[in-house]
């Protein structure tokens, strides 16, 4: 078999056993590290979204794994570095065609907000925005703090007749 490897960095996808994502995750970055991986691992990621949860009458926004059994890597690919990875504690091996990585499309990286897009608005404090995406998706809501530099903004939005804050991104968010 001829030594493949990619010059730029991808997302792949890992499979992991069910409820190990965050220490499959924790084992990976302990290998990145004690391999001095850096320049080819670069992040490793659980995706997760935020969900409206009710107990006991009360309810809350909580963060929930949005697929489990599975972890994000950006990586730069080559077959010298899947066996490492395949063979990390708690990871299964890559989904892709008979477990060989197949990298995310940009479009799939997009869906899942794997990477930061800049965004080309300002938001100042009383702007009112509409969310984009997740539980509380098409919410019109008012911001009340900005951080432009790393484009991230709080607000409050009107939930089960109480105003309820959120931290959001430049990217879930539509200036109206």
């Amino acid at each position: 078999m001829a030594n493949f490897m990619s010059t730029e960095p991808k997302w792949y996808v890992l499979h992991t056993f069910s409820g190990y994502e965050a220490v499959a995750k924790q084992n990976l970055e302990q290998v990145v590290e004690n391999g001095n991986l850096q320049n080819r691992i670069f992040e490793i990621v659980i995706p997760t979204e935020d969900v409206i949860e009710e107990n006991d009458g009360k309810r809350k926004i909580v963060n929930r794994k949005s697929m489990p059994c599975y972890i994000f890597i950006k990586m730069i690919y080559g077959d010298d570095i899947w066996h490492t990875i395949t063979h990390t504690r708690g990871i299964t091996g890559f989904v892709g065609p008979k477990g060989r990585p197949l990298p995310l499309t940009d479009e799939e990286i997009r869906k899942m907000h794997l990477e930061k897009v800049k965004v080309d608005f300002t938001l100042e404090i009383g702007d009112e925005v509409r969310i984009l995406s997740g539980a509380l998706r098409d919410s019109v809501c008012k911001v009340t703090k900005v951080d432009a530099e790393n484009q991230r903004c709080s607000v409050t939005v009107s939930m089960f007749g109480r105003e309820t804050p959120l931290e959001l991104s430049y990217s879930q968010v539509a200036k109206l």
